[in-house]
């Protein structure tokens, strides 16, 4: 089996989907390794270090994408401008693709669906369940921890007051208040940033035990009066889509802090969909000129109605943070997480050389975006109205 690794092209994206440990051990298990040349500089790893591991470096991306049966990625296919083509018309019929796809997004419907046409098989990160036996594939929990605690620093640069309490010699200086919507991973992390900072902060979430978790870092809990019943998916860990009458009713409930707010972290999101709309442009207005939204659900959709993908703008005199790519302004220790989840991911999925697919696995049930000339993904299909 030949797998490719590929520069990134995303803007400002550093990350890479091997590090020379892992290019060893694939090597190790029998596997060709083409990357990119070039493709781990941003994370500072040097194309010596990974010929030393046994990669074979290769000068053109399109030269990877013809001879790889198996495509590990960080970012989605994007439109490549040096070679003006996107990367899925690179691709060939039958070649696996392994990286963030986030199907469920409105930006991404016309790029799943020419990954069908195309013919290849889409697994996507975001789609890992979180169960015990899948934790080191976990992919999307790592970039959580590292976005929750960039994404804050972020926030607190953006906004134009201390975070802290601050004694002056002309008075006292009030922290700042925060406001983290989904205390999932990185809403925690997030907390945990922020109170580490010198913020008082505040979190709500629909899930009762993650509001307990935050409390536990010493967040102020905002009650968003949604039932535990409604709130609470099968598994006990994930949120449940709510309906729009019950969105409404928290929206309406954490509008007070919302209002109060100098930074509000969102996310909150729902696995392998779009993520819920819990701030409306309406509720942006309502916030202090000058404050910030940092939101990470971006990827998914947004939990901000007025957020722009994959920028960083003012609205309503409102920093609004869409940066697509928190994780890869942390090149370094994001890189080693990931590389590590997506060749354990691999290493599942190989059996004797090959790639299988057992579509009765909770895992690859997860995972599995297109195959065979079809969109299969639940949360895709729901998205794009299939």
């Amino acid at each position: 089996m030949v797998v490719g690794i590929l520069k990134e092209i995303m803007h400002e994206e550093s990350r890479v989907s091997a590090i020379p440990e892992t290019v060893k051990k694939m090597v190790a298990d029998g596997l060709t390794v083409l990357f990119e040349k070039g493709a781990g500089v941003g994370a500072f790893y040097s194309d010596e270090l990974y010929a030393e591991a046994g990669a074979t470096l290769v000068e053109d991306p399109e030269e990877i994408y013809a001879k790889a049966d198996v495509i590990l990625k960080v970012k989605e296919p994007q439109f490549n401008t040096a070679k003006n083509k996107h990367e899925i018309d690179m691709m060939h019929k039958g070649q696996y693709l392994i990286t963030f796809i986030h199907p469920a997004a409105p930006v991404n419907h016309e790029m799943v669906k020419q990954m069908a046409k195309n013919g290849i098989i889409g697994l996507t990160l975001d789609g890992v369940p979180r169960i015990s036996r899948a934790q080191s594939m976990d992919a999307l929990s790592s970039m959580s921890t590292c976005a929750g605690y960039k994404g804050m620093l972020m926030g607190a640069s953006d906004i134009a007051k201390f975070l802290p309490l601050i004694g002056t010699a002309v008075g006292v200086i009030k922290p700042a208040n925060v406001f983290v919507i989904g205390t999932g991973v990185a809403g925690l992390r997030a907390v945990a940033t922020a109170k580490s900072i010198g913020a008082v902060v505040y979190s709500a979430d629909i899930r009762p035990e993650a509001n307990e978790q935050a409390a536990s870092l010493g967040a102020r809990i905002v009650d968003t009066g949604v039932p535990k019943e409604l709130a609470v998916a099968p598994d006990g860990k994930h949120a449940m889509k709510l309906s729009d009458e019950w969105l409404e009713k928290e929206r309406q409930n954490i509008s007070e802090a919302v209002k109060n707010a100098d930074i509000i972290f969102c996310s909150a999101l729902l696995q392998g969909q779009l993520a819920p709309v819990l701030l409306t442009e309406e509720m942006v207005k309502s916030m202090k000129p000058g404050s910030a939204i940092v939101d990470i659900s971006i990827d998914q959709g947004g939990n901000c109605a007025i957020t722009s993908p994959g920028i960083k703008d003012v609205k309503h005199g409102v920093t609004i943070e869409g940066i697509k790519n928190i994780p890869g302004q942390l090149p370094t220790s994001s890189t080693w997480m990931f590389a590590n989840n997506i060749y354990n991911l691999l290493k599942y999925l190989n059996k004797d050389g090959k790639i299988v697919l057992d579509r009765n696995d909770e895992i690859v049930n997860g995972i599995l975006v297109t195959i065979d000339g079809q969109i299969v993904h639940a949360g895709a299909k729901e998205a794009i109205g299939l």
